[in-house]
C-alpha cells in the first residue's frame, strides 16, 4: 500500500479540505433548508424524542470500534490485509453481539424514557443502522489513511440526501416520529451500497493475536476518549431527556444544532483530513507545527464570524422566518448564545487534541477528557437546576475557557504559535460591534436581515484583509500551486 511523502500530504489535505467543504456546502444548504421545515412541522417534543433516542444510541457506537479504526489511521508503518481482517472481525464480533442486545432490551429503553412506540421503532431502526455503519469502516479507512477524502465524501453526500429526502417527504405526509425511523434506515442502506462502489474491498473474517495487540495498544486510549465523550455529552443527553421535559429537550436540541452548525460543515471536515494528516508528519516537526498553525487559522477565520453573526442575527430571523409559528422556538436565544461560546472554544482545542493524537500523545489528550467529563457531570446537574433548561448551555459555556489549558498543554509537545488567530478574533469583534448597531435600527424584516449578513460579512473580510494581506495573499498562491501540479 502506498506511502505519501510531505508533498503529497500537502496537496492531498488541500484537495481535500476544497473537495469536503465544498461538496458538503451544498449538502448543509440541503439540510438547513429541510431543518427549517421541519422545525415548523415537528412540535420541539418529537425533536426531544428524536434527540434522546440519538444519544442512546450513541452509546452502543462505543462499543462498535474499540479505537481500531483510529489505530490503523495513526499507524505509522503501512497497513496490511492481516491488519485489515484482524479489525474487521473484532469490530463485527462487538457490533453482532451490541445489535442484538439492544434489540432485545428496545422495550426496557422504551419504558425507561416512557417512549411511544414510534419512538422504540425508531430505536430499533437506529440499532439496524448502527450495525450498518459497521460494514462501512474499512472501505473508509482506506480512503481516510491516505487523504482520498474527495471519495470519501460521496456516500457521506448520498446519506444526507436521502435521510433528507425521505424524512421530509413523510413528515409532509404526517408520519411523525415515523419520519425519521424510515429516514435512518433508507440513510444507512444507501451509505453501505455507494461506499462498496467507492472504495471495494471484499469483507474477511481473520485474527492475528500480535495485530490485535500492536492496535489495541493505541486503539484502547483512543476509545476511552471516545467513551469519555460518551458519557459527557450523549450520555449527559439521556440524562437531561429523564429529568426535563421533552419539550424542553428540544430547544437544547434546536439551540445547540444551529450553534454547532459552523463546527459541523468547517470543523469536522478540516478535523477529519488533519489527523490522518499529521499522523503522516509526526516526525517532521517543523511542518507539522506550521499545518497546525494553519488548521487554526482556517477554522478561526470562518467559524468566529460565522457565530457571531449567528448570535448576533439569530433574534431577528426568529422573529421574522415563518412568524409566527416560528416564535415557539423564541425561548432558545439564550441558549444559542451560549452554545456559541461552547462552539467558537472547540475551534480552537478541537483541532489541537486531534494533534495531540495524531502524533501518539494519546494519553494526554486522555486526561484532558476525563477532566472534561467529571466538570461536565458536575456542573451541568447544578446548572440545569439553578437555571432550567438554560443551566446545559451554561455549563457548556463555562468549560469551555479550558482552552487556555490545552493551548498551553500542546506547545509542550508541537512548537506551534496561538499568535496568528488573533487577526480573525480582531475582526469578528469589530465586525459584531458594528452589526449589533447596525441590526438594531436597520432590520426590520427578513430581506434587511440577509442584507445585514452580507453586510457584516463585508465588515469582516475588510478588517481581516487589511490585518493580513500578506499572509491571505501567499496562503491562496499555496492552493493554487497545488492544483497546478
Amino acid at each position: 500500500m502506498e506511502e505519501l511523502d510531505i508533498a503529497a500530504v500537502t496537496k492531498r489535505s488541500i484537495h481535500g479540505v476544497i473537495a469536503l467543504v465544498s461538496r458538503t456546502f451544498f449538502v448543509q444548504i440541503v439540510n438547513f433548508v429541510v431543518n427549517i421545515f421541519l422545525t415548523i412541522l415537528f412540535s420541539p417534543t418529537t425533536f426531544g424524542v428524536y434527540g434522546v433516542v440519538l444519544a442512546v444510541i450513541a452509546f452502543l457506537n462505543y462499543f462498535s470500534d474499540i479505537g481500531l479504526a483510529g489505530a490503523l489511521i495513526q499507524k505509522k508503518d503501512q497497513i496490511t490485509e492481516k491488519d485489515l481482517s484482524t479489525t474487521f472481525t473484532l469490530q463485527q464480533t462487538l457490533v453482532i453481539s451490541v445489535s442484538v442486545i439492544a434489540l432485545l432490551l428496545s422495550p426496557v429503553v422504551g419504558s425507561f424514557y416512557r417512549l411511544p412506540p414510534s419512538g422504540i421503532l425508531l430505536f430499533q431502526a437506529l440499532v439496524v443502522s448502527f450495525f450498518l455503519s459497521s460494514l462501512k469502516t474499512i472501505p473508509s479507512i482506506l480512503l481516510e489513511r491516505y487523504l482520498r477524502f474527495e471519495k470519501l465524501v460521496i456516500p457521506e453526500i448520498v446519506e444526507i440526501l436521502v435521510f433528507d429526502t425521505v424524512v421530509l417527504v413523510l413528515a409532509v405526509k404526517g408520519f411523525g416520529i415515523s419520519s425519521f425511523t424510515y429516514g435512518v434506515l433508507a440513510r444507512g442502506i444507501a451509505g453501505v451500497i455507494t461506499i462498496y462502489i467507492i472504495s471495494p474491498w471484499r469483507p474477511r473474517f481473520g485474527f492475528s493475536k500480535d495485530v490485535a495487540r500492536k492496535l489495541l495498544s493505541f486503539g484502547i486510549p483512543f476509545q476511552m476518549n471516545s467513551f469519555l465523550g460518551l458519557l459527557k455529552d450523549d450520555l449527559l443527553f439521556a440524562y437531561i431527556g429523564k429529568v426535563l421535559p421533552f419539550s424542553q429537550v428540544g430547544y437544547i436540541v434546536f439551540a445547540q444544532k444551529w450553534a454547532f452548525a459552523p463546527l459541523r460543515l468547517i470543523m469536522d471536515n478540516i478535523i477529519r483530513i488533519t489527523f490522518p494528516s499529521f499522523a503522516r508528519l509526526q516526525h517532521d516537526t517543523k511542518n507539522l507545527s506550521i499545518a497546525v498553525e494553519k488548521s487554526l487559522v482556517a477554522l478561526v477565520s470562518i467559524i468566529f464570524p460565522s457565530l457571531m453573526g449567528l448570535v448576533i442575527l439569530g433574534p431577528y430571523f426568529i422573529s421574522f422566518l415563518f412568524t409566527p409559528r416560528y416564535l415557539k422556538w423564541e425561548p432558545t436565544l439564550i441558549s444559542l448564545s451560549l452554545f456559541a461560546v461552547n462552539a467558537a472554544f472547540s475551534a480552537i482545542s478541537t483541532p489541537l487534541t486531534n494533534a495531540l493524537n495524531a502524533i501518539g500523545k494519546i494519553k494526554v489528550s486522555l486526561h484532558l477528557m476525563i477532566f472534561w467529563t467529571i466538570a461536565t457531570w458536575v456542573l451541568t446537574p447544578i446548572a440545569i437546576w439553578r437555571f432550567g433548561f438554560n443551566g446545559f448551555a451554561l455549563a457548556n459555556a463555562v468549560i469551555a475557557f479550558s482552552v487556555v489549558y490545552v493551548v498551553w498543554l500542546t506547545k509542550k509537545y508541537i512548537p506551534f504559535s496561538i499568535l496568528p488567530i488573533f487577526p480573525s478574533a480582531f475582526s469578528t469583534g469589530v465586525m459584531g460591534i458594528i452589526l449589533f448597531f447596525a441590526a438594531k435600527y436597520f432590520v426590520t424584516n427578513l430581506l434587511t436581515t440577509l442584507l445585514a449578513i452580507v453586510f457584516g460579512a463585508f465588515i469582516y473580510f475588510g478588517i481581516l484583509y487589511f490585518l493580513s494581506k500578506d499572509e491571505m495573499i501567499e496562503d491562496v498562491k499555496t492552493i493554487k500551486r497545488q492544483f497546478a501540479r
